[in-house]
């Protein structure tokens, strides 16, 4: 009866936890484990410590507890609210042709989990913002990927979470050499040597 108590309370916290994320802000718990409706087709590292091996993803759409995922063998959490680094000409750019997650035909997937420096978290706003697009061309160069890859990017570290990003993306089949080429691009940019974890997880449904 006391742990059923206490499992109550955890759950009437995480429901407590949910209800601070005005709409617009999209909490997610990502857990690897033995179920969820995408599979596992790899795990790798690309820098840092990877993950456990998980046969399956499961996507909630709301910051669970630790408690509700015990039989997971990992889990990350994460916010995506408000775009950060992104002036108003690059916002109205990317509304206007950013896809939505949940294609029917976008099958493949990857979760990015990213980790960024001491270094890049020493820098100011704006210097931050000069490696992010004024020399990398992050934003600039990711739009010629869209509409054919959806993404959102969740912001973890405020939650105290292993990694400060977690990247999802979506896409077609056919779309999966474009995927390899963003992330490609991305990798080769200065915005990059600032990333010390860095782990790719691909999946499909």
């Amino acid at each position: 009866m006391l742990r059923a108590v206490a499992m109550n309370a955890e759950h009437t916290a995480s429901r407590q936890e949910n209800r601070m994320y005005r709409p617009e802000m999209h909490p997610v718990t990502f857990d690897g484990g033995a179920t969820g409706i995408w599979s596992v087709d790899r795990i790798a590292s690309v820098v840092g410590d990877s993950l456990p091996p998980a046969a399956r993803l499961d996507v909630h759409h709301l910051i669970r507890d630790a408690d509700a995922h015990q039989s997971a063998n990992w889990s990350l959490r994460g916010v995506a609210g408000h775009e950060r680094y992104v002036d108003r000409r690059e916002h109205g750019q990317l509304k206007a042709i950013s896809p939505p997650l949940g294609r029917a035909e976008a099958t493949r997937a990857a979760l990015i989990p990213i980790r960024k420096s001491p270094q890049w978290w020493a820098l100011s706003q704006d210097e931050r913002r000069a490696v992010f697009e004024e020399r990398s061309r992050h934003i600039a160069d990711s739009m010629t990927y869209l509409p054919r890859i959806a993404r959102r990017l969740y912001h973890a570290r405020e939650l105290g979470e292993p990694f400060d990003f977690l990247t999802w993306f979506e896409f077609a089949p056919e779309h999966a050499q474009a995927f390899e080429d963003l992330v490609g691009m991305l990798r080769s940019r200065e915005e990059w040597t600032f990333v010390d974890r860095e782990v790719d997880v691909r999946l499909s449904r």
